[in-house]
């Protein structure tokens, strides 16, 4: 017999009665039955439930034993009595009577328990990861993501690509968040960097001509966490193509997302038809560029109705130029509790309030209730309603002023109204491309032009677009939204030296500086470089939604705290001071 185990602990059934088996596993909790010590043995297959009396030889040793500690068992299968036939495990119709044990490994007093659903403060969990890691959810989420990275890699190789790997010391190049540096010991005072993303070297691959890249790349960027992204590395499943339009990127990656979503998205719904929508309708109709379509509600300008209407604060606001007002319609919201409840919620968002108007049934028709309503007159307010589309029953909340500074506000009013009235398909994923990203912003501030998007992105209209108005110049660039997320990046990348020197020159870097700080894809460029794109999507993100958690450290298997620090490792950790005499470095203590 094998020195560990004959059999997993989700292998045996019915048909293994009478058999003498061994398993190994850990020990997942210990019940005492007037005498009869049960134990349910856990692997990473699944659970079996052994026992001993005290005519077991080891009966002595087994009443020692504790949760978690890893043992061996040698025993002979039985069949469990009808009555106590668990059919929600594959061993539910045996157990196996213990007559040997051996301890491979005794456990101390646990700092958290691995059976049940206790809850634990997160800076214990990741300190003691690899115990977190022995509970259910978390196997289970580390089991599919796993699966989710093999499904990706199928369905990329049964699409013709190829998976190549690209470096990860590398240099330091502007992707829009802060490098990780590492430091030259052969080349004092200089710095490598880890790669924000592969971007430059699947360009190259292109140049190169390899037609159809693939890789499930590690990336890495300093950045503050946030729940949905980890502050220091990620994974994301990477794409670049020759000679392809933005559409044949969407037509490529679309049938590899939606079926990993099928595969693993556990019986939901997955749209099948991804609606394109601009970047300025997204921000105008959702108040963001990673809508939840899974809300049906669309904001609308309304600024009309209330221009030179008797709701000073609104028709002041629309004299200034650069302003509107927008309405969330709010179909079923159309009592005074809810609309206090969303006025008290954009408080805590740092708003005066929301204005609302909301229709009831008088008896005697329908009527328009609350402040706006009442300082804009039933002419106006019938108007809105109409544009709106509400009935009795129904409310609508409004916004002001310049667009940027309440967007991201109105947005997560949307967000907060579709899912306190239950408009919101929970049950459901619901994909968009969101399309036609600016690639140029203005400082309010300084008036300067900079990128406001990806620089790498091939303009709309080439080099003629680009003698325009900067701000009205449109990138092939698109993201995928998923309920709320961003789930995939990429764009038709600018392949052409001529136009990339004049998109950078707009944003004020001369031809030197983007040499300099890009010289190996702007070299490869002058030797025939194909026109070429692809996109990135976040495999992180993607498991998180598929195993429907809150925080995307629930899907890594060993991921940082909130402060970008590795409590079971220490890291970061102070280097010593050969090392620094190595590297050619001192480190000043901040102010």
């Amino acid at each position: 017999m094998h020195a560990y185990r004959s059999h997993t602990c989700a292998d045996l059934t019915k048909a293994n009665v009478g058999e003498a088996i061994r398993l190994s596993g850990w020990v997942h909790r210990v019940r005492d039955h007037g005498g009869i010590l049960f134990i349910d043995l856990r692997d990473h297959y699944g659970m079996t439930q052994v026992l001993c009396d005290p005519d077991s030889p080891v009966f002595a040793e087994i009443e020692k034993v504790r949760s978690e500690w890893c043992i061996r068992i040698d025993g002979t299968v039985k069949a469990r009595d009808e009555g106590l036939i668990n059919p929600k495990i594959p061993t539910g119709e045996i157990e196996v009577f213990i007559r040997d044990m051996e301890v491979l490994g005794a456990s101390e007093e646990l700092p958290l328990m691995v059976f049940g659903e206790q809850e634990y403060p997160e800076e214990t969990r990741l300190k003691y990861r690899y115990l977190d890691l022995r509970r259910e959810k978390l196997q289970n989420n580390m089991k599919m993501r796993s699966d989710v990275v093999a499904s990706m890699r199928k369905r990329m190789w049964d699409k013709g690509f190829r998976e190549f790997q690209t470096p990860i010391i590398t240099a330091s190049s502007p992707e829009g968040a802060r490098d990780f540096l590492v430091p030259s010991r052969l080349h004092p005072g200089k710095f490598y960097a880890l790669p924000q993303a592969p971007q430059q070297f699947k360009q190259l691959i292109m140049v190169s001509g390899y037609d159809k890249y693939f890789q499930i790349a590690p990336c890495f960027r300093d950045e503050d966490p946030r729940a949905d992204r980890s502050p220091t590395d990620f994974y994301q499943l990477d794409l670049e193509m020759s000679f392809v339009e933005q559409q044949d990127i969407f037509d490529t990656i679309q049938p590899v997302i939606a079926g990993v979503f099928e595969e693993f998205g556990g019986g939901r719904k997955v749209d099948q038809t991804w609606e394109q929508i601009s970047y300025r309708d997204a921000a105008l109709w959702y108040g963001s560029d990673k809508p939840d379509l899974r809300n049906p509600i669309k904001m609308q300008v309304v600024s009309d109705h209330f221009s030179g209407s008797g709701f000073a604060i609104f028709a002041k606001l629309l004299e200034q130029e650069g302003t509107e007002i927008r309405a969330i319609p709010a179909q079923t919201g159309g009592s005074r509790k809810f609309c206090d409840r969303m006025n008290a919620f954009a408080q805590k968002e740092g708003l005066p309030g929301m204005g609302y108007i909301f229709w009831r049934d008088q008896g005697e028709g329908m009527e328009a209730a609350g402040p706006l309503a009442k300082n804009i007159g039933p002419e106006r307010t019938e108007a809105i309603r109409q544009q709106l589309g509400l009935g009795v029953g129904d409310a609508a909340f409004f916004l002001g002023g310049k667009p940027k500074a309440f967007e991201a506000v109105a947005g997560r009013a949307r967000n907060e109204i579709g899912d306190e009235l239950g408009l919101t398909d929970k049950d459901r994923f619901a994909f968009a491309w969101i399309v036609d990203f600016p690639i140029y912003e203005k400082d309010a501030e300084t008036g300067k032009v900079d990128f406001e998007h990806n620089p790498f992105s091939m303009p709309q209209g080439g080099m003629e677009a680009l003698h325009g108005d900067p701000l009205k110049v449109l990138g092939y660039q698109y993201d995928l939204a998923c309920n709320g997320y961003e789930l995939v990046s990429g764009a038709i990348r600018n392949h052409r030296p001529e136009i990339m020197f004049k998109a950078f020159e707009i944003a004020g870097y001369g031809k030197e500086e983007v040499k300099k700080r890009f010289g190996g894809m702007v070299n490869a460029f002058q030797y025939g470089a194909p026109p070429h794109g692809g996109c990135a999507a976040g495999i992180d993100r993607i498991v998180m939604l598929l195993a429907d958690e809150a925080n995307i450290r629930e899907v890594i298997m060993f991921p940082m705290n909130q402060r970008g620090e590795d409590l079971m490792m220490s890291a970061p950790s102070e280097p010593i001071n050969e090392q620094l005499r190595e590297l050619s470095l001192r480190v000043i203590e901040p102010d």
